[in-house]
């Protein structure tokens, strides 16, 4: 796979695109990566890329000029997925970023300021948020989707079984997990852990998954992939969460 950014701040991936999974799937070429600077497809002294908005307001917009010519180049000889960053893409999910994994070339346009003039997005294939909060530039974002994308290439982390026992496998949170000391300052690791029974450390880590998510993300459960056994679970994890509600605001009460 090879990936692209196009931004005004190229040298903020020097460190990040080295190191960890990142720099081994480079290493093994798995993957190819590249920042293209924004500013060399801009005509003007200043090297400009942003300007007043239209009708007024606060800060200044990126403009269209340069990454559309910026694309016009990058996507002439080879196609690729373009990607925008903006607050209103759809969020980004461990299902999107198995998506991005099957493409064979993605462009990240990273954003900073006020944002894009509305007419770049006639360019692009999809638009993405990481969630409702404001980062300063897109260079991040555009770190973390290629981080969740790289991981989940052939080979990457060695072990392909990661991938399946992580979080939102499934649409369900990973169960918990221990390592040594079995005891610690009072606080010890499940007994089934320690008994060697597989098929019962596989039914206890399935359990823990269905119980943290009904706790922590029901949100994720309509799409998860449950028996009706599994589904008596959910239900009783919502009844007890609906009793510690009730506890709670009885103790408020007496206070």
């Amino acid at each position: 796979m090879r990936i692209e950014t196009l931004s005004v701040f190229p040298q903020m991936f020097e460190g990040p695109m080295d190191a960890s999974i990142i720099g081994r799937a480079r290493r093994m070429s798995k993957l190819e990566f590249a920042a293209h600077d924004l500013r060399d497809w801009t005509h003007d002294r200043h090297r400009s890329t942003d300007d007043e908005p239209f009708g007024g307001g606060q800060g200044q917009l990126m403009k269209v000029e340069p990454v559309f010519e910026a694309l016009d180049d990058l996507l002439a000889d080879e196609p690729a997925q373009v990607l925008f960053f903006t607050p209103v893409g759809e969020t980004f999910t461990q299902s999107i970023a198995q998506q991005l994994a099957r493409e064979q070339r993605l462009v990240m346009v990273c954003g900073r300021y006020e944002g894009f003039d509305e007419r770049v997005y006639t360019r692009a294939d999809r638009c993405i948020s990481l969630g409702d909060y404001v980062l300063t530039g897109g260079e991040l974002a555009a770190m973390v989707v290629t981080d969740a994308v790289c991981r989940l290439l052939p080979g990457v982390l060695g072990d392909e079984l990661s991938n399946i026992e992580e979080s939102f496998h499934g649409n369900l949170l990973e169960y918990p997990q221990y390592t040594r000391p079995a005891s610690y300052r009072g606080l010890s690791v499940p007994e089934v852990l320690l008994s060697g029974d597989h098929a019962k450390i596989a039914a206890w880590r399935r359990r823990q998954s269905i119980i943290r998510t009904a706790r922590l993300r029901p949100d994720l459960l309509p799409d998860a992939e449950l028996s009706e056994q599994e589904w008596d679970l959910v239900r009783a994890c919502r009844r007890d969460l609906a009793d510690e509600a009730t506890s709670i605001e009885r103790s408020d009460c007496e206070r």
